[in-house]
């Protein structure tokens, strides 16, 4: 009798997550859409987070755990998460952020209903270490009938919060990605590759709980460098250019990703214009290099 798949598929990169990881475990087990598995991927914890994650799949059978024996980098933990992937939708959670009990259920309905839609998430409210509300994060643009070229120069330009990237994502749609790269900004460049393939939607309730607290992964980065080793775990100590590997890795995608000419040439005109509101870092990066060279 052949296997019977889920819908949808949560990929829960962790690392040393035992403070938060429970709380965020329990508040999608509780969700009114049921339909789903959750792929744990310990990027080699050395606190009790294998223990936690061990005990939850004990409690669930829609709960799967894998270990890896050494911290890979974030990069290849998100990514194992979709490789392992079984469900027709794909929704990436961090492990200290929340989801009221509706988010499952309403985004979901949003792409069975519209095929054009490749990612739909919800209105963001930032909260701190002991779940107080701080903010809501209000999103500068709607994107749900915007023309292909607008909704890729959202992300190719960059310089905002990215909580698409926690919405629910069609998995062929990812599958014709490049995932999540290595290098800062690789999340954007990601979002743009499936912004090129279809229309993202926010479904308009207060959904989706951010996290900020001090022990957050990404909090207070210092310098690129120190960013690209929390990606990519074997690229320490190397020197990196992550603005150019964006406007690469951008330009890249409006070559590869199926759509028409006209299509294709405003998106290519979408790239140098992030060249002009990233100039500045571009500059720097090369004078960078122009110094290393000279040493």
């Amino acid at each position: 009798m052949k296997e019977r798949l889920p819908k949808l598929t949560i990929g829960m990169p962790v690392f040393n997550a035992e403070k938060y990881l429970e709380k965020t475990l329990d508040g999608l087990l509780i969700q009114t859409f049921d339909d789903f598995e959750i792929i744990l991927s310990d990027n080699g914890s050395t606190d009790n987070t294998q223990a936690i994650c061990e005990r939850y799949v004990e409690l669930d059978k829609r709960i799967r755990y894998h270990r890896s024996a050494r911290n890979r980098g974030a990069a290849w933990n998100f990514n194992h998460t979709f490789r392992l992937a079984r469900g027709k939708y794909f929704k990436w959670t961090a492990h200290d952020d929340l989801h009221k009990p509706e988010f499952l259920q309403r985004c979901v309905a949003v792409l069975d209903q519209d095929p054009e839609v490749v990612l739909c998430f919800a209105r963001t409210i930032f909260i701190d270490a002991e779940d107080r509300e701080l903010r809501e994060y209000i999103y500068p643009f709607d994107l749900t009938d915007a023309p292909r070229h607008v909704r890729f120069r959202y992300f190719a330009v960059g310089g905002h919060i990215v909580h698409e990237i926690f919405g629910i994502i069609r998995s062929e749609a990812l599958k014709k990605s490049a995932l999540i790269g290595g290098y800062l900004g690789s999340d954007l460049v990601l979002l743009g590759q499936l912004a090129l393939q279809g229309k993202f939607c926010q479904v308009p309730e207060i959904l989706f709980l951010h996290r900020e607290h001090e022990q957050r992964s990404m909090i207070n980065p210092q310098g690129a460098e120190t960013v690209t080793q929390w990606y990519d775990a074997s690229k320490s100590g190397r020197f990196v250019m992550p603005y150019w590997r964006r406007v690469f890795e951008n330009a890249r995608s409006v070559v590869k990703i199926p759509m028409p000419m006209t299509d294709r040439a405003r998106c290519a005109v979408e790239v140098l214009r992030s060249c002009r509101w990233n100039q500045a870092y571009l500059v720097s990066e090369l004078k960078s290099v122009i110094t290393s060279l000279r040493k």
